[in-house]
Formats: structure tokens, C-alpha cells, sequence
């Protein structure tokens, strides 16, 4: 879990990522307040004798938004789990390649899950959260779209990062080896 290219100072991608990320941050914090407010009520209400009904499907719902929009930060920071260490031994230009293969994949992955996401939508009018009927499934559901746009982001950032790495690591073999893990 490292970064695996550091952008240039000063670009304008880098000080868009920077924003990006921060506004990534403040979504997963609030999303994280939002959770531990109403387990913690939750927990008070049942310990009061006067369960709250909404309680355990509003926490799964926090708890899948969390995740998804926290899915999209990891990968604005390059922090997601990764396992570097065979890419590692290649030489700098396979080492480039199999990067840049595998972040094709990736943008592939999150495409077509956002496509999907989309896609199960319309089976979706007209249903409701059990506890709280007032709730369309569709606002609950449309984290997987929207969270996969957000990962598209930044993953699209990284590939260009990767991509840009040639002209930056030019004359210097170290420097690609270095920039690319």
C-alpha cells in the first residue's frame, strides 16, 4: 500500500487530485459521523427499551456507503491493498507495461461496474427501504454508480501519471524503476 507514482508538483492534475482527494476525505468523515451518531442512538434507544426500527437498515446502508465512497479515496491515494513485489522484479519497461495492463484492467472493472450500477436502476422504481418507505432503493443503490465514477477519477489520474512516467524517467532507468512500483 504505497504510491505507486508520485505526480508532478504544481500541475494542474496534481492540484486537482489534491482537491479531489480532500473532498473524498470530508464525504468518507461525515459518512463516518453520520454511522457512529446513529449506531450510537441506536444502542441508547435499545438500552432505553424503545428500539428504533429504522436503526440496523439506515447502519447497513451507512455502513455500504462507507465503503464505496471509502473505495474511492483509497484510490485517489493509490492506498488500496496491492502486491507488488513480482511487478517489482520485472525490468523497468515490462515493469511500465504490466502497470499500465493492469490499470487498463482496472478502468475496465470500475466501467463497466458503473454501467451496471446504472443498468438495475430502473428495476429499482418503486421499491423502498422496509423501515423507512419513504426512501427509494434507488437513492440507497446509487452509491455503485456514483462511487465508480469517483474511482474512474481517479484511477484515469493515475493512469495518466503512468502513461506521462516515460517523459519524466527519459534518460534515467533508476528513475522509472523507482517511479513505478
Amino acid at each position: 500500500m504505497h504510491d505507486t507514482m508520485a505526480p508532478h508538483a504544481g500541475s494542474a492534475m496534481h492540484r486537482f487530485r489534491d482537491r479531489y482527494g480532500l473532498f473524498l476525505e470530508w464525504v468518507v468523515m461525515v459518512l463516518m459521523v453520520a454511522l457512529a451518531v446513529e449506531v450510537t442512538l441506536g444502542v441508547l434507544f435499545r438500552a432505553a427499551g424503545s428500539s428504533l426500527v429504522w436503526y440496523d437498515e439506515v447502519a447497513s446502508v451507512l455502513l455500504a456507503w462507507l465503503t464505496f465512497y471509502g473505495s474511492a479515496l483509497a484510490s485517489v491515494k493509490r492506498a488500496h491493498i496491492g502486491c507488488p513485489e513480482i511487478v517489482d522484479q520485472m525490468p523497468p519497461a515490462l515493469r511500465r507495461a504490466a502497470n499500465i495492463f493492469a490499470q487498463v484492467l482496472v478502468i475496465l472493472f470500475f466501467a463497466l461496474l458503473g454501467w451496471m450500477g446504472l443498468a438495475i436502476m430502473p428495476a429499482l422504481v418503486g421499491e423502498a427501504l422496509v423501515s423507512l418507505p419513504w426512501i427509494p432503493m434507488n437513492v440507497v443503490q446509487s452509491v455503485i454508480p456514483v462511487s465508480a465514477v469517483l474511482i474512474l477519477v481517479g484511477e484515469v489520474m493515475h493512469l495518466i501519471d503512468l502513461l506521462g512516467s516515460r517523459q519524466v524517467a527519459a534518460g534515467s532507468g533508476a528513475a522509472l524503476a523507482d517511479g513505478l512500483h
